[in-house]
């Protein structure tokens, strides 16, 4: 990676093609712009909205406009130029021949973020994957001795090769290699995933637009330390801790990477089995920042990815109950909060994830949802079987407990225990 360094002055560019939807508006989208970049360090020097009639395909933007962009960098003394939106490798090429500074697109910026983020080896390995994808295209720019070619022994590629189709060949190789090793974290986790199911823990996924206040309500609802910056891509490798919830001895809660409109496909693809963890739990949040302009395109995009992902609401209601959590009301004046509070229903809860508010009711309604499911289950047991006895008292609600008279393998005891269909697998496995 290491394709842009910390502290580098950048001027900011979101190009506004016309007749090309886009669920921000082009405002929005170079102020995400500007924090994507401000995410890994980048100095944001200047940033404007380039209206585009017409895409060049040499190098996007017209004549004059690159003119216009030149001078900026000049003006700002700017070493590099982010262009929120794809650019082809010749576009790219074109326009840091023009501009005489390194040019970086949106799939650029986001790798760039993704790398300095991902934490697990999971993180790493579908980094570099998304990486290797994105540079295959754009090897042309980064050799100068294209056509010097290389005689090879035929285990290297045939005599004559180009440098550049050997690196292409050794790139393809690798991205091999990174899908089957992928594959293998991807399977281990779907086991992980396989004991938690047959754990009496339920699990809640944390999933919101990037910089909704995820990481910062992990963190006040389970003390954990997780890097909770006010910036974009905070979180890339899904955290989990236990916390214990009103009428449920715990659960566990996971924190997840955020989403973001425009994902680039590649990187789609490579950040799945991040998300896949949402697949697994019994309940999702979904923080949204509610002080945010453009809230209601954000949440658009969430639920998007979640319906990619088969776990948004259906013709049969949602497979995984989502409550929504509309966070940030420390950032609005009280009337507008009067007006939150009672446009919300069941399926939402208003809080400060910053101050706490709102957060013991958001406490509340979790352990009803998650006990809401619970049924009255009645046992006969030996009284000899004191650990499967003591078990339910620890992870049910024993309503009644009585002598039941005396079988084969002496006096035996009658339980009434409420327990949810998680709590009831596992005892029965006891």
């Amino acid at each position: 990676m290491g394709e842009v360094s910390r502290g580098a002055r950048a001027v900011v560019v979101c190009p506004d093609v016309r007749g090309r939807h886009h669920d921000l508006e082009p405002e929005a989208r170079l102020e995400e712009a500007c924090g994507l970049a401000l995410a890994i360090g980048i100095v944001v020097a200047d940033a404007f909205v380039v209206p585009v009639r017409e895409v060049r395909p040499g190098t996007l933007f017209g004549s004059g406009q690159v003119d216009n962009i030149a001078t900026a960098c000049e003006q700002n003394e700017a070493e590099l130029v982010v262009v929120d939106g794809a650019l082809s490798p010749i576009q790219q090429r074109n326009l840091e021949d023009r501009l005489k500074r390194k040019v970086i697109d949106r799939t650029g910026l986001i790798l760039e973020i993704f790398g300095e983020r991902a934490a697990t080896a999971e993180g790493r390995l579908q980094v570099e994957l998304a990486h290797l994808d994105y540079q295959q295209s754009r090897l042309v720019r980064s050799w100068t001795h294209l056509e010097r070619q290389r005689g090879g022994f035929g285990f290297l590629g045939g005599p004559g090769e180009t440098q550049i189709e050997a690196d292409r060949r050794m790139i393809r190789q690798r991205m091999g290699r990174l899908r089957k090793e992928l594959e293998g974290v991807r399977k281990t986790r779907a086991l992980h995933r396989e004991r938690r199911g047959r754990a009496p823990w339920p699990v809640v996924a944390l999933v919101g637009y990037t910089n909704a206040g995820k990481s910062t309500l992990f963190n006040r609802l389970t003390g954990a330390e997780v890097m909770a910056e006010d910036l974009l891509f905070a979180t890339l490798d899904p955290t989990m801790r236990a916390i214990g919830l009103p009428g449920v001895e715990k659960a566990i809660l996971s924190d997840t990477v955020g989403f973001i409109s425009d994902l680039p496909t590649q990187l789609v693809a490579a950040f799945r089995a991040t998300l896949e963890e949402v697949t697994g739990a019994d309940l999702i949040l979904h923080v949204r920042d509610i002080a945010n302009p453009s809230t209601a395109a954000q949440k658009s995009q969430v639920l998007e990815v979640l319906g990619d992902l088969g776990v948004t609401e259906g013709e049969e209601g949602a497979s995984i109950p989502i409550v929504e959590v509309w966070n940030k009301i420390d950032l609005l004046p009280a009337d507008q909060v009067a007006e939150l509070m009672q446009a919300a229903d069941d399926s939402t809860i208003v809080i400060s994830a910053v101050t706490g508010e709102g957060v013991p009711e958001l406490l509340d309604r979790l352990g009803e949802l998650l006990t809401q499911q619970a049924r009255v289950h009645e046992f006969v047991l030996p009284a000899s079987a004191g650990r499967r006895i003591a078990w339910l008292h620890a992870h049910g609600e024993v309503l009644e407990e009585e002598e039941a008279g005396s079988g084969p393998d002496g006096p035996l005891r009658r339980l009434a225990v409420r327990l949810n269909p998680k709590e009831l697998g596992q005892f029965e496995t006891l």
